[in-house]
């Protein structure tokens, strides 16, 4: 476990950072001494989230699959804190449709926000990134086979994500920045209940509920435990981890 000051001085950027598991990481991170920024859509909820983490948090509008967004938070971000020692991909959505409805547009969102927008997310803030800087993507724990019907796309981005962390490691070895995945499974957070139209007229609630019953905890997870999680790989606890996916699901995968 990271000790209380993990991260005291060190600037960290977390993309999601507005809600969420993103906003619990900001939190996590505030509290163990993080310079820190967080990046969302929605200026609202940025607002609201710097508020409720008490201030001396900045915000950067935009969206991920814009790189010129991305450019703009990493320069904004060394102009105003320095070198990134901590960079957290964490935007992300939740939409499905079986395979042989698949909209064209859908695939486009799903791939440009979970594929497209952590890789640019990762090539963007290299020439900000500190040498030693930990990097963590946020994938997703493999559902139940139950549970996959409309999850094509979804599935595949985030395998994506776990994919090339193994292969950033290795290209970033020589500056010994660390990239990191975590795969969380269910965790109760707004992104559950944002999930549109689902296969079979499900509610995103009944999905959620349906999934949470194959969980061996018997329960979903809450955003502070995936903040802790990210915690420790954010901090030298970590030090040895590298490529690796850390898997905090409650079982899901046993």
């Amino acid at each position: 476990m990271a000790r209380e000051d993990a991260l005291t001085g060190k600037v960290a950027v977390i993309t999601g950072g507005n809600s969420g598991i993103g906003l619990a990481a900001a939190r996590e991170f505030k509290k163990n001494g993080a310079k820190l920024v967080i990046f969302g859509r929605s200026r609202k909820s940025l607002d609201q989230a710097a508020a409720s983490l008490g201030g001396g948090v900045e915000t950067v509008e935009g969206d991920v699959r814009n790189l010129g967004d991305l450019e703009r938070l990493f320069k904004l971000t060394g102009d105003k804190l320095g070198k990134i020692d901590v960079l957290v991909a964490n935007a992300g959505i939740a939409k499905f449709s079986p395979v042989d409805v698949f909209p064209e547009e859908l695939f486009d969102e799903l791939c440009d926000t979970l594929f497209k927008g952590v890789f640019f997310t990762v090539q963007k803030a290299l020439p900000h990134l500190r040498d030693g800087a930990s990097v963590i993507l946020v994938s997703t724990s493999e559902a139940p086979k139950e549970a996959r019907i409309g999850n094509s796309v979804y599935l595949a981005a985030k395998a994506a994500v776990r994919a090339v962390a193994k292969s950033m490691s290795m290209e970033f070895l020589q500056r010994r920045i660390r990239v990191n995945a975590i795969s969380p499974g269910m965790t109760e957070t707004p992104i559950i209940y944002r999930s549109g139209e689902l296969p079979g007229g499900l509610t995103p609630e009944q999905v959620a509920t349906a999934v949470t019953g194959f969980i061996p905890l018997h329960r979903r997870a809450k955003p502070e435990e995936m903040a802790r999680a990210i915690l420790f790989l954010a901090s030298d606890d970590s030090s040895y981890c590298l490529g690796s996916e850390l898997l905090v699901d409650g079982g899901l995968q046993l």
